[in-house]
Parts: structure tokens; C-alpha cells; sequence
């Protein structure tokens, strides 16, 4: 049991509480772990997979993974840590991102030791009156001691109706699949508190709450996640995953190490090198080693300095103007939307760089020339035609 409980709770931010777990691990029997994804976009992205891979830890020690996709609560939309209501989607919209997240969740969970429901399944069925003796089980002070809830309200924002019945939907899924065990993020501990509670009112041992870090996006800013375009897709491509994740800072960097590969930064390494590392075994893991070996030899080839002239790269007309002006317009071509204050700072801190020498001063006047190479940062750069 001791060994068990260090491996499954390593790395976890927070879990309620370790001593459950332990009583629970020590009836010897497969506990049901509890993992709900709702389907509201296509792809999966490296933020998932830190929840997903701690799944896989319950799996390997002879555990069930129970993955609850969430066609129905999706419909309705998570509000965590959202300001304002999330935008409706379709059914169809679900049914087609739920077949894509199937397919990606086995790229970390054995399929042969988990079993997939769907809460439509359940949540779909219930009469009005049933939803209404479901919250008959909740008050209106426990929904509103949320966060997120009060700071719409503090903010004079509206909070709908029916993202109040989504944390009990939620709670709800834990009883239907008699969790002993539930799975999230650090930003669902309310979610999964309320499912705990269900679970007593039903007669119910209460599951276990186990929460993982919240990977921060490329950004290293904000969460990562596709709506705010600072995510990479487990669906990407070996060279967009590896160019994805070169661009991401040495501070970035360490986070990445610990919550992705579970360890640190190699010492002694040049953060270059170490950040080649990170990307090269994130696409193996993903793709294949084989597939990681060319995706980094394609972008060392590409952003050496030295053989920049011999790639493919986007193209900015030959012009004169301000340096600052020019870098926009080169971020633009390669589809990269920069404001002059972004560029400018840029430009300031060395990173703007015309056939190898850095352009430091943003107003300065400057005439590119054909064949003429400009770069942007470690990833971005364009042949001027």
C-alpha cells in the first residue's frame, strides 16, 4: 500500500484526503477513478495530459480508469474560472469532438483497462422532476461560494441559470459511476467536493479528491487552452509540436520539465540543448522517436544560423520603412498578429536579427534587400523576396 501511495501521490497538488486513499488502497480491490472531459473542441493538448498520465499511474497498479465523457455536460459548458458564459455548441459539434478524444486519450491510457461512459447516457434521462429532487440536494450559498460565480457578481455579470446545474451534473456522475476516486485539475476542488457530498447524501463512501497543476500555455501566462490559442495539440504535427514548444521561455521551460516528464532540468546543460530535449521526447512520446529525431534535426536546420539561406521560409517584399513597422508586417507573414509596442519590445531586448546582426532601435530607417534573412525570435523568421 505505502509503495502504491507514493506513486499515485506524486506529483499531486492537493488531494482530499491522502489518509482516504490509503484506507481505500488497503481493501485490496480495484478502485473506479474517475476522469470527466467534456468534448467542446477537437483536439486534446499537452494540459490534459498531465491529468490523463496520472490515470495511466491508477491503471499500472491494477485500477479502473473510469473516463466519463461528457456529451451532455458539454452542451451545457463548464463556467470554471470563466468571466462570462461559455458560447453554445452543437450536438453534432460533440458527437464529432467526442470520436477525437477517444482516439487521443489512448495515446496515454491502456484501452484494455478502461471503461468509456458517456453522461448523456444518465443525464439525458432524467425527468424534470428528477433534476429538480437532484437540487433539492444543493443550496444556492454552496453554488455561490464559487469563485468565479462571485467575482461576476461582484462585477455586475450575469451568471445563467443553467451554468448553476453544471457542478451538480458533474457531482452527480460521481454517483451514477460510484466513484472511489475522482481526477481534475486544481480548478475543478468544487466540482469534485460537491460530487464527494452526493455521494454521503446517496449513502455513498465519498471519493477521494486527487488535483494536478494546471499546465500554463505557451504564453506562460495563462492556462493553456485552444480558445486562447497557447496550447499545443496532441494532434499536431511533429514540427509544429517541437517548433510549439522551442518557443516557450527557460523560465516556461522548468515547469514543463516537472509537469510533463516529471523531472527537472538536466544540469549543466545549455537551456538550448535542454529545451531541444523537452521537445524531442514530448513528439516521441506523441509520434515516435523516429518522427522526434527529424523534427529536431528540421528545426535545427531551419533556425541555425548558418543555413537559414537554405530552408523554406515565408516571404516579405524588399521595402524600406521603420524598423519597428517592418517587424509587424514580417510577424504578419508569418501569420503572427504583433502590435508596434510587442515588436518594439522585441526589437529592444536583441531579438529582431537582419542576415545575423540585431536591430535594436525600433524608429531606426532600414532598406531590405532580396535573399536578405530576418528574424523574428527562436522560431519565426522570413526571407525578404
Amino acid at each position: 500500500m505505502r509503495n502504491q501511495l507514493a506513486q499515485l501521490t506524486r506529483g499531486a497538488a492537493q488531494i482530499i484526503s491522502e489518509a482516504e486513499l490509503a484506507e481505500k488502497l488497503l481493501a485490496n480491490r480495484p478502485l473506479r477513478v474517475k476522469l470527466g472531459v467534456d468534448p467542446t473542441s477537437a483536439d486534446l493538448h499537452l494540459g490534459h495530459t498531465i491529468i490523463l498520465r496520472k490515470l495511466r499511474d491508477f491503471q499500472e497498479l491494477g485500477h479502473q480508469a473510469v473516463l466519463i465523457i461528457g456529451d451532455f455536460t458539454a452542451l451545457i459548458g463548464d463556467p470554471t474560472g470563466r468571466s462570462a458564459t461559455r458560447p453554445t455548441i452543437t450536438r453534432g459539434e460533440v458527437d464529432r469532438n467526442a470520436e477525437t478524444y477517444r482516439e487521443q486519450a489512448f495515446k496515454i491510457l491502456d484501452h484494455s483497462k478502461t471503461e468509456i461512459v458517456y453522461n448523456g447516457s444518465w443525464l439525458g434521462k432524467l425527468t424534470f422532476e428528477d433534476v429538480i429532487r437532484l437540487n433539492g440536494n444543493v443550496t444556492l450559498q454552496q453554488l455561490l461560494q464559487r469563485e468565479d460565480f462571485r467575482d461576476r457578481i461582484k462585477n455586475e455579470q450575469p451568471i445563467h441559470a443553467h451554468e448553476i446545474q453544471y457542478p451538480i451534473m458533474q457531482a452527480y456522475d460521481s454517483v451514477v459511476v460510484k466513484a472511489d476516486v475522482e481526477l481534475g485539475g486544481t480548478d475543478q476542488l468544487f466540482n469534485i467536493l460537491l460530487g464527494r457530498e452526493l455521494q454521503k447524501q446517496n449513502g455513498q463512501p465519498q471519493q477521494v479528491v486527487l488535483l494536478t497543476s494546471i499546465l500554463e500555455g505557451l504564453d506562460g501566462k495563462q492556462k493553456m487552452s485552444k480558445s486562447l490559442g497557447n496550447y499545443v495539440a496532441l494532434n499536431d504535427s511533429p514540427a509544429d509540436m517541437f517548433g510549439k514548444l522551442m518557443s516557450i521561455s527557460d523560465e516556461l521551460m522548468a515547469r514543463y520539465y516537472l509537469l510533463l516528464l516529471s523531472r527537472k532540468v538536466p544540469k549543466n546543460e545549455h537551456p538550448l540543448e535542454a529545451k531541444k530535449q523537452l521537445a524531442a521526447e514530448i513528439v516521441a512520446t506523441y509520434h515516435s522517436r523516429e518522427a522526434a529525431n527529424k523534427a529536431k534535426e528540421e528545426w535545427t536546420t531551419r533556425f541555425s544560423e548558418k543555413r537559414l539561406s537554405e530552408t523554406e521560409l515565408p516571404v516579405l517584399a524588399a521595402q524600406s520603412g521603420d524598423v519597428v513597422t517592418i517587424v509587424v508586417k514580417a510577424f504578419a507573414a508569418c501569420a503572427i498578429t504583433k502590435s508596434r509596442a510587442e515588436a518594439g519590445r522585441l526589437i529592444k531586448q536583441g531579438s529582431i536579427q537582419l542576415d545575423g546582426a540585431k536591430l535594436r532601435n525600433p524608429t531606426e530607417q532600414i532598406k531590405l534587400s532580396a535573399n536578405q534573412i530576418l528574424r523574428l525570435d527562436k522560431t519565426h523568421a522570413v526571407r525578404i523576396g
